[in-house]
């Protein structure tokens, strides 16, 4: 089967690590590996690894030494978090929280809403923004929209039904990890505000390929991983508002978080807790993961978004347009034909296992894809036409479709290997 573009691709703009990896083939050969398996974690930008390997030799504990490079390591930190704060967009009052993942980041919001707090949630949800509010607040689940005007309509009301003297907040994905469609961010937040509630932004998938700027979007928040941006170091983004962060109890109790500690008269132990970004940020920071994420944001930047979508959708349009062609396979998606996506596509084969066919395309042509439920159960199930309950993610029970998705460091020859290597495996 022969693969040609419908225009010219321009070669990857932002060099990655691992091109030059060798995958081997079940019949004994190598073939360099294809990683299309972005939306789970993005190989790293060539640019932070240098960066990162730079600054190692001056590394040093951050806010906790007067030595020289203690000193240099909290100015690299501090640095880092108003590059994040530049990159998002954000406002002068915005706070930029370093936490270990987008999990990690709903997590800590969701312990510090306010008491009586209700979050409205669509059910199409990663579990990441889908599972953390149950344990804080209560949740209001949305029935998965067909269209973006419905998802709007259902908030609008779900939102105009509730309790207008109990503090609300709305979490909504930007891009989805299952199908990459495009949320109607602007148009859910303003719903939002409209019914004195506010949103949050799960921008994991949305921030490697699109710009995010929390001010115009007019987010309250914005949540995203390193791991999803080129920058592989165990680190994660919680910024937006102070309020809500400043007066809830610090996320971890210990050091770096404090401000005093002293004994008390009857035996016991007073604290007075930091008020800044790092009254959630106790124990050493991640100071290479917050380094690795300020470097792909200037990587970005740099190479400019306007150019990285434009390769991208044509990429993503010779993708789609060619599994379109082959029989049996049909990609999933929630707001149908002609929706607005990011490189991120799933899809099923009909009368194959989604786990066989992932392993076929990796044994056979050194293609690497996920496969399965994407930690969206009731999406994917939803699309998929799957029976609800039973099965679990991450490696156990149903595995139901298989995704691929790539981004600014794909190569060309990628997409061409996986469409052609698909049309065989379906022949």
């Amino acid at each position: 089967m022969s693969v040609h573009l419908d225009a010219p691709v321009t070669p990857a703009p932002l060099p990655v690590l691992g091109t030059e990896v060798c995958a081997p083939l079940a019949d004994g050969t190598e073939i360099p590996y294809a990683a299309l398996d972005y939306a789970a974690s993005a190989p790293a930008l060539r640019r932070v690894w240098e960066d990162v390997a730079a600054y190692l030799p001056y590394y040093g504990s951050v806010h906790r030494g007067a030595g020289h490079l203690s000193r240099l390591s909290t100015d690299l930190f501090e640095e880092s978090r108003r590059t994040v704060a530049a990159f998002l967009g954000c406002r002068p009052d915005d706070r930029v929280v370093f936490t270990r993942s987008t999990t990690d980041s709903l997590n800590l919001l969701a312990t510090s809403l306010p008491e009586g707090c209700e979050v409205f949630v669509f059910e199409t949800e990663h579990h990441a923004a889908l599972l953390p509010w149950q344990r804080t607040a209560s949740v209001t689940y949305l029935d998965a929209p067909r269209s973006p005007v419905a998802a709007v309509a259902t908030l609008e009301a779900a939102l105009a039904a509730r309790d207008t003297a109990r503090p609300a907040l709305v979490c909504v994905t930007g891009a989805s990890n299952v199908t990459g469609e495009l949320w109607p961010v602007p148009e859910l937040a303003a719903a939002a505000h409209r019914h004195g509630a506010r949103i949050v932004l799960d921008a994991a998938q949305l921030v490697p390929h699109l710009p995010v700027d929390v001010a115009a979007l007019d987010v309250d928040w914005v949540a995203f991983s390193g791991h999803k941006l080129y920058a592989p170091f165990g680190a994660g983004v919680l910024a937006g508002r102070a309020d809500w962060l400043r007066e809830a109890a610090p996320y971890l109790a210990g050091g770096g978080a404090t401000r005093r500690v002293a004994r008390t008269g009857d035996g016991g132990v007073e604290t007075d807790w930091n008020t800044d970004d790092s009254r959630h940020e106790a124990g050493s920071p991640n100071v290479v993961g917050a380094y690795a994420i300020a470097s792909a944001c200037r990587a970005l930047t740099e190479a400019g978004f306007e150019n990285l979508a434009a390769r991208e959708q044509l990429l993503l349009g010779r993708l789609v347009s060619g599994l379109a062609e082959l029989p049996g396979v049909r990609v999933l998606s929630l707001f149908g034909e002609g929706a607005h996506r990011v490189g991120v596509v799933s899809f099923v084969v009909e009368g194959q296992d989604s786990s066989a066919f992932a392993a076929a395309l990796s044994d056979r042509y050194g293609i690497g894809v996920r496969d399965g439920l994407f930690c969206a159960h009731p999406l994917v199930r939803l699309l998929t036409g799957a029976a609800a309950g039973g099965g679990a993610d991450c490696g156990e029970g149903p595995l139901n479709a298989v995704r691929v998705s790539f981004g600014a460091g794909t190569p060309e020859e990628h997409i061409e290997r996986f469409v052609r290597a698909v049309g065989e495996l379906t022949a």
